[in-house]
């Protein structure tokens, strides 16, 4: 039953045996042209308990985060008790020779596939069960074909469509537990849409290890097993992965938490699926969670319900773009897989949102239709809008097909024009979804900015307003994706380094391309001949539009640093972002200035507001 949780323990791992890197091989099935170093690192992390580490040393870009810098790591554990063996994950298809080799090495997970008893699960991706099949395979070669997986209701269904053999099988819920000899005694903690369905943690109570798979996890591959580097150097990705996987659902955060407090004793470390082990800070990382999550739920105004598809065409990626444009401007998103939710947490997520974003589901009979379904039956004209998406699958259900279902024959209003996938790159798709959840966002908070304005007494809105400043243009460039935007609250902001300081608007496809290590081009209007210029950057956009269509630019760069600039401008400066500060509905961007010109002597054009 239930144990109380007690005070969090500050037991640190135990480390112990000899380090083992794998010889390196590559891997080529990401960009083209480039080569991946992958290699495996094996060691005793805690009493009858080993970690190997798949480590992706180059990844660049995973799910919708982009620009990845420390590459990521898919960690699998094994845990030897005195009467059973068990294997928790089992890493990404491209690292099989290298797993395969660790696996059963006495330096590696140090397991006998001959006599393995349990496969736990802790969800369905590739990246965490890619290669299930192979180790059944293995093993029945080897005599042994009772190995159980384990899993959740959700994950054992999906598996059963994913490996091509039969395999024994046992769905757990919560409270259940499996006992390995020892005092390893294996509890189980239902965590849902974390960020899957089929999600659950596992803890050890004899090491009082938390095995959570995405949840506090990183996108961060080094030599450290655990989180050595420190807060500082480790928190910007792990908030960036937590913001583009975890914020969406930040009510199931906030449910696993309080899961793992009920039901699991005192946790000496966090064993995640990427990143490093959480236990030099783990009370503040676990801290970190806990009050983003509150924050995140906390926020007023209309919320946002997306249901997208699993394993089904780009469904997944897409509907994490669009929450992830939507959870940058504080608008309080929820998530639901078609092919999962049942009837009754639709239409408890139909209540609870003005909101409802729908992907396209296949076509034919099948537990998305129905639950599209469920969606209609549950909302209203007076209540509700839909957005309808499209999910870049095969069989998709015509966007058309869904607009006239779900639309227009109903009456619910649509909150945004019907989003179709371009002709356009990936990451382009990408970047029009993440558009599109601002653009929402900006609708939806519209009323409020305009409220927060209707606030000030009129001596106050005069007083702001005499504040002058320039005109400039900004640009930004990231990979394929470009952005601008009219700017006029610009100015110095230090001498040593040179740097400018730019505010940006959050609902502005501009925020997303002016992060930390990230450039952009202040380009400086020249006065009196700035309007064409200044009109053209002011024009209301579609996401997929091309934002310097119909006015020449120019590259620059600096080193490896480059940017874009507009010609027409009297001067520029190349800049790299090195702070940012919430500033309300914008976000103060400082870069440092890299290179600039002056390209014709003429005064920068003035600006002078009429009101705040």
């Amino acid at each position: 039953g239930p144990r109380p949780r007690g005070r969090s323990s500050r037991r640190a791992l135990e480390l112990k045996g000899p380090e083992t890197m794998s010889e390196s091989e590559t891997w080529t099935g990401l960009t083209p042209g480039k080569e991946y170093k992958l290699q495996t690192f094996s060691q005793e992390v805690a009493e009858n308990t080993r970690t190997i580490r798949s480590l992706d040393w180059q990844r660049d870009r995973f799910d919708i985060e982009f620009a990845l810098t420390n590459g990521t790591t898919y960690n699998a554990y094994t845990i030897k008790g005195e009467t059973h063996t068990a294997l928790i994950d089992a890493s990404h298809k491209k690292f099989e020779a290298l797993f395969m080799d660790a696996l059963e090495s006495p330096e590696g997970g140090a397991i006998d596939l001959a006599t393995l008893d349990y496969i736990v699960v802790s969800h369905t991706e590739p990246d965490h069960s890619g290669l299930i099949e192979n180790i059944l395979v293995k093993a029945a070669e080897k005599g042994n074909d009772k190995i159980t997986v384990v899993g959740t209701k959700v994950c054992i269904t999906f598996l059963s469509n994913l490996v091509h053999m039969d395999f024994q099988k046992k769905i757990v819920k919560g409270g259940d537990q499996i006992d390995l000899g020892g005092g390893h005694v294996l509890d189980f903690v239902v965590a849902p849409n974390l960020h899957w369905p089929d999600t659950m943690f596992t803890y050890d109570s004899k090491t009082q290890l938390l095995y959570t798979c995405d949840a506090f996890g990183m996108h961060y591959c080094s030599d450290n097993v655990t989180d050595a580097e420190g807060v500082q150097a480790l928190e910007p990705h792990y908030k960036l992965y937590y913001n583009c996987l975890m914020r969406p659902n930040a009510r199931s955060v906030l449910s696993a938490l309080k899961k793992v407090g009920e039901s699991c004793g005192d946790v000496s470390a966090i064993a995640t699926g990427h990143g490093p082990v959480l236990v030099e800070s783990k009370d503040e990382w676990m801290g970190k969670y806990k009050s983003w999550s509150e924050d995140a739920t906390t926020k007023l105004g209309p919320s946002v319900c997306v249901f997208w598809v699993s394993r089904h065409g780009d469904s997944e990626r897409f509907a994490q773009s669009f929450a992830y444009g939507l959870t940058n401007q504080d608008v309080l998103v929820e998530m639901h897989d078609l092919n999962a939710v049942d009837a009754f947490e639709v239409v408890e997520a139909c209540q609870r949102n003005k909101v409802i974003v729908i992907f396209a589901p296949p076509m034919g009979e099948n537990a998305a239709q129905t639950n599209v379904g469920s969606i209609l039956a549950s909302c209203n004209p007076k209540d509700h809008k839909l957005v309808i998406c499209a999910s870049g699958g095969a069989d998709d259900e015509p966007v058309d097909s869904l607009v006239s279902r779900c639309v227009q024959q109903t009456g619910i209003p649509e909150g945004l024009p019907a989003i179709r996938c371009g002709g356009g790159s990936e990451e382009k798709t990408l970047a029009m979804f993440e558009a599109s959840g601002l653009q929402l966002a900006k609708d939806l908070q519209s009323k409020k900015k305009q409220a927060a304005k209707d606030k000030l007494d009129q001596k106050t809105t005069e007083a702001l307003g005499k504040m002058g400043s320039g005109r400039y243009i900004v640009t930004g460039r990231k990979g394929e994706i470009n952005s601008a935007a009219v700017a006029t609250w610009v100015m110095p902001a230090s001498s040593d380094p040179p740097s400018v300081a730019v505010s940006v608007a959050k609902d502005h496809p501009l925020s997303s391309l002016t992060q930390l290590g990230d450039t952009f081009v202040l380009n400086m209007l020249e006065e009196g001949n700035y309007l064409d210029l200044m009109k053209h950057f002011q024009r209301d956009l579609r996401p997929s539009d091309d934002v310097f269509e119909g006015v020449d630019v120019a590259e620059v760069a600096a080193g490896e640093a480059a940017g874009i600039s507009v010609v027409g401008c009297s001067a520029f400066l190349l800049c790299r972002v090195f702070s940012r500060m919430d500033a309300g509905d914008h976000v103060l961007v400082v870069g440092e200035a890299l290179t600039g010109a002056v390209v014709r002597e003429a005064p920068t054009a003035a600006n002078y507001r009429k009101s705040a």
